[in-house]
Order: structure tokens, then C-alpha cells, then sequence
């Protein structure tokens, strides 16, 4: 049946009638209507109910329901732009934004799962923080992708003893997966994004290391008097042996590095040769990076003895989920972000207006919490991509004249991706692991009670001493 509909849709845009083409012959942010958001409302309340209310149907028919809210926007934008238009802009999704961003996933994920660490570790709340600061520390050297994976599987053994353990893995999510990846360019994928647009290597390890530093300290603090709480509520534990660690798989933390070489090969070398993929520009030093990539993970699946990734619980189905759900997350943002394009032609005029003070000057709190809140909801990459462009886009002054806007758009794009599963690539990941683990994760809604009443607090504070 899902093939059949694929098959349906490619066909449908490849043979349709040039006739029904809109009259500008573009797709234009500015004539779109709400109703062009309705499949991306749809698919993220299906992601944020279908594990808490249908979850047999969910489990064997993600894919299926992700594919029809996928349709659901290129087969009006080939209706009414031509297929011409959404073949076009779906190429751009695909080539554009999501190829290179899931194959980082992807080769961070298989990596990291090659390695396993091995112990005496019991969840205390001491060794929680312990693993939890470690995680922070590291995520903005491996990427949170890969600090995540490294740590949560170990975390989940040591905690697998306690009847209350889902808190952890939520702070988890909020310090590994996200508020640590924000000192460089491979921390999370916005930054990286700002990288590549010509913001220097070291600028948000100079600029955010402050705020970073206390959002972490406070929130380690939080967590840490929540997790005594919590542990003084349950039986009595055994007594703690002492603490004997062991990795395994090290031959993967060189091909870590072998990923950073590549990703930092792609931004310094630039042959400017580039192709036209049906209008979407597809630059060789990417192409290569992407291929590296693929080559690493292939690498660490050879290297890697089998039963380390069997004792470490790995498996294909969180990045086959987070692969799924988000090529139908980039498929139905296509018009979503093409109203945010629009500017103050846009149907989202009133919040990019926000933006800017009556003197014409940039409002950097509300870049912070309009890219904070969108990046929550949108994914934080493409989010962080709209507000560069709308502070100008030159990276250049951003870095100087407008420092404090650009610290604003990237600290709302990293620290924010926290506050929904589908902020930042990772969350969902680590949910999925979580899950198959047997932890009783809260669901879409009970995570954002836990992530809206622990983290906006600490931004408004945030706020308050001017970013």
C-alpha cells in the first residue's frame, strides 16, 4: 500500500498538467494561506499523540502515517504550483536540508553505539550528575548525537534498578542532547549551519561559554535535588560497589575524529565546484563529506566486534524512526518555512516583526524566544537558518556589530531544541532508545510539562540579565 502511494505521488508529479500551474510560476511564501501549515500541525500531533494513544497502530505504521502527511503537502503544491514547483521543492528538502543532516545522524549514531562502557555503575544521584556533567562537557567536542549516544545506554544500565528513573533521562535530554552543544560548530546542527555561512570555528565558545556554563550549573543543581528526592522515596539500595569503568571499542572514538576531520574538511576546502540537482545547488566538498561519512559508519560496522553493539542493546529502529518522522518533519515544513521567508509579506508578519525595535534596531530577546520557541516546534536547524537570514545574514557583521543578536539566534536555536522530542535530532533518538529500554518516558505533552516548567523559568532569568 505504501508503495503504491509513492508511486501514485511521484507519478502524479512528474505527468501533471502544466495548465494548473499558479500564475507567478513560483512557489511563493506570501500567497500562502494558514491551511498550508495543516500537515505540519498534523504531523507533529500525530508524532506527540501516537505513542500515548494508538500505540500498536503507531509502532507498525509510523511509516505509513509519516508518508501520508508527506503527500499530504506535495500533492497540493503539484496541483496547484505544478509539479514542476514541487518536485523542485522537494529536491531541496531532500538534498538540500535533510540528506547531510541525516547522514551525520546516522554516522555519529552507528559510531557511538560501537562503543561500549562498562562497570560497576549504579544510578546514585551523585553518579547521575557525575554522567550527566561529563555528557555536557563532551557534547560540544563529539556532537550531541554522539555524546548521546556514548552515554545513554550506560546511563539506562545504571539506573535500570530504580522504579522512578524516567527524570533522568529527561535532564538527559535536556543537558547532553541540547544546552551542551552549544560552544561549537559540531556541538548541535544549527551551529554547524552558522559555520558554514562563515561564522568562525571558536565565536560561540567565546560568546556563550558564560551563559552555557550557568544554564548547565543550574540545571545539574535542579536535577540533582530531584534525583535525591526521588531516591530517598525508594527501597533501600545495595551497597554501592566501587566504581571500575571500562570502554570498549575504542577503534570508534578514532573514527569520531575521522567524522570532525570531515565536516571540518568541508568547510575549509571549497573546490567551488558545484552541481545543479533540478535547482537545488549541491556543492562537491559536500557530496564528498556525506559520502565520508557514510564510509566511517560502514568502517565501525567492520570494526566493531558484534558483541560489543549486543551488550550495548543497539539496534536500527530509533535512527529507522528518526529517519522516518523527520524526512516527513522537512517534507511538511516546506511551506511552513516559505511563509517565514516571506517576511512581512508572510502570514507570519506579526512575529518576524517582533524581531525589531521602533528605532529599526534587532530586539535580541525576541530573537532569542521567537527562535527558541519555533526551534522547539520546527526543528532547530532550518529555524536558525530564517532568523540569520532575517538579521541580515552576513556573517561577518554579525560577528561584530551585531554579536549580541547572533549569541541571541544561537542560544534560542541550541538551548530551545530542548523543549519538544522533535527540537533537536537527538531527543527523539534517546526517547526511542529510552523507550525500547522499558523507562516509562512521559509522552510528547508530559515531556514539554517537565521541559516548559523547568527550562523557561531559567530563560526568562536568562532574559531578564540580557542574554
Amino acid at each position: 500500500m505504501v508503495s503504491r502511494l509513492l508511486a501514485v505521488a511521484v507519478l502524479f508529479l512528474l505527468t501533471s498538467s502544466a495548465a494548473l500551474a499558479a500564475p507567478h510560476g513560483a512557489f511563493d511564501g506570501a500567497e500562502l494561506g494558514w491551511a498550508w501549515a495543516l500537515p505540519f500541525v498534523g504531523i507533529l500531533l500525530t508524532i506527540a499523540t501516537g505513542p500515548l494513544l494508538f500505540t500498536r497502530v503507531w509502532h507498525h505504521h509510523y511509516d505509513k502515517l509519516a508518508l501520508a502527511w508527506g503527500a499530504a503537502t506535495l500533492l497540493p503544491i503539484g496541483w496547484l504550483y505544478g509539479p514542476q514547483i514541487a518536485g523542485a521543492a522537494f529536491v531541496h528538502a531532500a538534498l538540500g536540508e535533510y540528506l547531510s543532516f541525516i547522514v551525520l545522524i546516522f554516522a555519529l549514531y552507528v559510531v557511538a553505539g560501537g562503543i561500549l562502557v562498562t562497570g560497576s555503575l549504579r544510578g546514585t544521584p551523585s553518579v547521575n550528575t557525575i554522567i550527566l556533567t561529563f555528557g555536557t562537557v563532551i557534547a560540544s567536542v563529539v556532537g550531541t548525537t554522539g555524546a548521546a549516544m556514548i552515554l545513554i545506554r550506560p546511563l539506562l544500565r545504571a539506573n535500570a534498578h530504580r522504579p522512578s528513573n524516567a527524570h533522568v533521562v529527561v535532564f538527559f535530554i535536556f543537558l547532553v542532547c541540547n544546552i551542551g552543544g552549544a560552544l561549537s560548530p559540531l556541538g548541535d546542527p544549527p551551529l554547524f549551519i552558522g559555520f558554514l555561512r562563515g561564522v568562525s570555528f571558536f565565536w560561540t565558545t567565546e560568546h556563550l561559554w558564560l551563559q552555557t556554563l550557568c544554564v548547565s550549573a543550574a540545571l545539574l543543581a535542579v536535577f540533582a535535588v530531584i534525583d535525591i528526592a526521588f531516591a530517598r522515596r525508594e527501597p533501600a539500595a545495595e551497597k554501592a560497589q566501587p566504581i571500575a569503568i571500562q570502554v570498549h571499542g575504542l577503534i570508534n572514538l578514532v573514527l569520531i575524529a575521522l567524522i570532525i576531520a570531515a565536516i571540518l574538511g568541508s568547510a575549509i576546502w571549497r573546490p567551488e565546484v558545484t552541481f545543479d540537482v533540478y535547482g537545488t545547488p549541491v556543492e562537491l566538498q559536500n557530496l564528498l563529506r556525506d559520502a565520508a561519512l557514510v564510509v566511517v559508519a560502514l568502517l565501525s560496522l567492520w570494526l566493531t566486534p558484534d558483541e560489543h553493539r549486543e551488550a550495548n542493546g543497539f539496534s536500527f529502529e530509533p535512527i529507522r524512526e528518526v529517519a522516518i518522522l523527520f524526512a516527513a518533519i522537512f517534507i511538511c515544513i516546506i511551506p511552513v518555512m516559505a511563509m517565514l521567508q516571506a517576511g512581512a509579506d508572510g502570514r507570519f508578519a506579526p512575529l518576524l516583526a517582533a524581531v525589531t525595535t521602533p528605532g529599526g534596531e534587532p530586539h535580541n530577546v525576541m530573537y532569542f524566544w521567537l527562535t527558541g520557541m519555533l526551534s522547539g516546534f520546527l526543528d532547530n536547524a532550518p529555524t536558525y537558518l530564517v532568523f540569520f537570514g532575517l538579521a541580515g545574514g552576513d556573517a561577518t557583521t554579525l560577528m561584530t556589530t551585531l554579536a549580541p543578536t547572533l549569541a541571541a539566534i544561537s542560544m534560542g536555536a541550541v538551548y530551545m531544541g530542548a523543549l519538544t522530542y522533535i527540537g533537536n535530532a537527538p531527543n527523539f533518538m534517546v526517547y526511542a532508545i529510552a523507550s525500547e529500554r522499558g523507562v516509562h518516558m512521559p509522552g510528547f505533552f508530559g515531556y514539554m510539562a517537565w521541559s516548559f516548567g523547568i527550562l523557561i523559568p531559567l530563560f526568562i532569568l536568562l532574559s531578564w540579565l540580557g542574554v
